[in-house]
């Protein structure tokens, strides 16, 4: 299975769906806010301009491992995970405060500008993010609710939604230890790697995987053995990530290279360089990453060359390697207990990540 093509397909299935679950969304919110609509519709855009649908392709394939065969009702269901991820998005974009995603404005930005026009005597950073934050608590209400309405075993959607609960606790624990690392300015690698755990390995591999198959019937064993599977895979999609924010490209990441520097984020390719540098290499580092708004093009290019130097860049991307394959081992324990189908899918997101190019 070539996983980009298999990706490809999937999200064209699913986008004209996502598509008509805005659209209906929109038709009821025009009965009540016309600000509402507009910004729902914005959302819809958002969400459409891009991203690879990796999180609502473990749900329908987790579904499948576990033996679920109503395929359509199961895509249908995948909706719910990418408006979660959509309302994470804007919340986290806030946070972030990037301004673009996938070439079109944040939704704070958006409503930012708006302010501007029609009330520039007032706050309107506040009036944007305001808006934003509503906008992201709605989206998290249809997440839920898409799963509630989903069709499927009383019982099996009372456990799915369950644990989606837990996949947004956990995102959010990960995401108050990244934003207290980041005003402290320091972390342990043990900080970092547990972050990366909550962060980014529940929320983008294991909780789609185990929303798929909780409703597909799976057993407790399988759901571990899914775990197994996919925590190691899931920290290392995150150093990968790290190292793409960096040396990869705006059209790649959906956001501007570099964004991670300015914000100063101590990531484990930032750790480690300041772990492994020279004072003189650790002071470029520190300063590089004070400067915020003020970065240039050539202190990223500094930088860039400063996590070669310093083994940073070679050192994580050979830990992510050892993880991923720490992921395919435990895949393979599970050959006789998965469908097919979903084995093989499975296998090429680990092979196409040991073989992620930035």
């Amino acid at each position: 299975m070539q996983i980009k093509d298999e990706l490809k397909g999937f999200k064209g299935r699913l986008d004209p769906k996502i598509e008509a679950y805005f659209d209906t969304m929109l038709q009821t919110a025009l009965k009540e806010d016309e600000l509402v609509a507009e910004a729902l519709g914005h959302c819809r855009d958002l969400v459409l301009a891009g991203g690879k649908r990796l999180r609502a392709a473990f749900m329908y394939y987790g579904y499948i491992g576990a033996g679920g065969t109503d395929k359509e009702r199961i895509l249908d269901t995948t909706v719910s995970v990418e408006l979660i991820h959509a309302f994470l998005l804007v919340h986290d974009d806030i946070i972030d405060r990037d301004e673009m995603r996938h070439g079109v404005p944040t939704l704070h930005k958006r409503y930012a500008d708006f302010g501007k026009k029609f009330f520039p005597q007032m706050d309107t950073e506040h009036f944007g993010n305001s808006i934003a934050i509503i906008m992201g608590d709605m989206l998290y209400a249809f997440g839920n609710d898409v799963i509630f309405k989903s069709g499927f075993e009383k019982e099996r959607v009372f456990e799915a939604l369950s644990c989606l609960q837990n996949i947004v606790a956990y995102t959010v624990v990960g995401q108050a230890r990244d934003i207290y690392m980041e005003y402290k300015g320091e972390a342990t690698e043990q900080e970092i790697l547990q972050m990366y755990h909550n962060k980014t390995a529940k929320y983008t591999v294991e909780g789609p995987l185990h929303l798929g198959a909780i409703l597909g019937g799976a057993s407790k064993e399988l759901l571990k053995d899914l775990s197994d599977y996919s925590l190691p895979l899931g920290v290392a999609f995150q150093i990968q990530d790290d190292i793409l924010g960096i040396f990869g490209s705006e059209k790649v990441i959906g956001k501007p290279v570099g964004s991670d520097i300015q914000e100063g984020k101590i990531t484990l390719l930032v750790s480690r360089a300041l772990r492994n540098g020279t004072e003189d290499q650790k002071k470029r580092l520190k300063h590089i990453l004070s400067l915020g708004e003020a970065l240039q093009e050539k202190e990223i290019e500094e930088f860039r060359t400063l996590l070669r130097e310093t083994g940073a860049l070679e050192s994580c991307e050979k830990e992510a390697e050892v993880l991923i394959e720490k992921g395919k081992v435990a895949l393979e324990k599970m050959k006789e207990s998965l469908v097919p189908e979903a084995y093989e899918f499975l296998g090429a997101v680990a092979e196409y990540m040991m073989h992620r190019e930035h």
